[in-house]
């Protein structure tokens, strides 16, 4: 029986196939004369999709489920340490392939952008702390809106109203979210340009007088609650309802897609881990705004 998730992993398949045939430059390097490997790198990324989207954080558990239960679709997979071993490398694909599903999709010209940081824990213990490769990157930081320490990265997401990605960072905890959001938006320059009068809307930490004068020089519209002790700001109605989007597409992607359980141990772990949470929410909104469903992030009809 065809399944929604299987139309979904059929899409993504053809999709990021007909993209390497266009541009086999994206595709993870290997030697030109060698043996080819047995698993396609569409069917890697459609694999490492569906793995997200289904919640498993173990990839020895993923892959024997993939085997009793997905073999229709994936006629070969490969051990555990294969699989490991070539995702970390699939990272920029896996990137770039969320990049082309979005465009694809009619809000990625939306002119109301979100942004917001949300904390991605990666160790509890002491131990753990010490003894990490991410040390030096991952750091103690606080989390104001579950009133909690925590170890770990943030991840800095601009989303349309809709829950679209339209670009990401991954920081130390404690890095300032308005440095980290003119860094973005310095790396996309031409996606900016491109847009004038966008209106960008954030929380209160998202202040200061130079910083907002920087987004005007880029043509973008800074929209945030009114701090204590200033005059108040407009728009302040609508922060409400729109703060709640932010925090649902949050909640997408650590309560459906597992992100604080990623089980990343290394720096290119990790954003591999996360790149596939980012790459399962953009595909499933791309999918639904492909078939024309009236909510686009729901992602309930993916998940068995």
């Amino acid at each position: 029986m065809k399944t929604e998730l299987d139309h979904l992993a059929t899409a993504l398949y053809v999709k990021t196939d007909d993209l390497l045939k266009d541009s086999p430059q994206l595709a993870p390097w290997r030697p030109a004369v060698g043996i080819a490997p047995r698993l396609s790198d569409a069917e890697l990324v459609t694999l490492a999709m569906i793995q997200a989207m289904l919640g498993f954080t173990s990839e020895a558990r993923w892959l024997r489920h993939a085997r009793a239960h997905l073999r229709h679709l994936f006629p070969y997979l490969p051990q555990q340490p294969g699989y490991n071993k070539r995702l970390r490398k699939a990272a920029e694909l896996l990137r770039r392939v969320a990049r082309m599903l979005a465009v694809d999709t009619s809000v990625w010209s939306d002119d109301v952008w979100i942004v917001d940081s949300t904390p991605v824990e990666c160790g509890r213990s002491r131990k753990t702390v010490k003894r990490s490769d991410l040390a030096g990157w991952a750091e103690y930081g606080y989390c104001a809106s579950h009133s909690r320490f925590f170890w770990g990265l943030r991840l800095h997401l601009v989303c349309t109203l809709q829950g679209l990605p339209i670009g990401f960072a991954l920081t130390g905890a404690k890095a300032d979210e308005r440095e980290t959001l003119l860094d973005l938006l310095a790396a996309e320059d031409d996606l900016v340009a491109r847009r004038p009068g966008q209106t960008l809307i954030g929380d209160k930490n998202y202040f200061g007088r130079a910083f907002e004068r920087e987004l005007a020089e880029r043509s973008i519209q800074l929209l945030r609650p009114t701090r204590k002790g200033e005059p108040e700001r407009s728009g302040t109605p609508l922060f409400k309802p729109l703060r709640q989007i932010i925090e649902s597409v949050n909640e997408s992607l650590k309560g459906q897609l597992a992100l604080e359980h990623h089980r990343g141990r290394t720096p290119g772990g990790v954003i591999t881990r996360v790149m596939q949470r980012i790459l399962a929410l953009t595909a499933a909104i791309w999918h639904n705004d492909q078939t024309e469903q009236s909510v686009l992030r729901s992602l309930t009809a993916y998940e068995h």
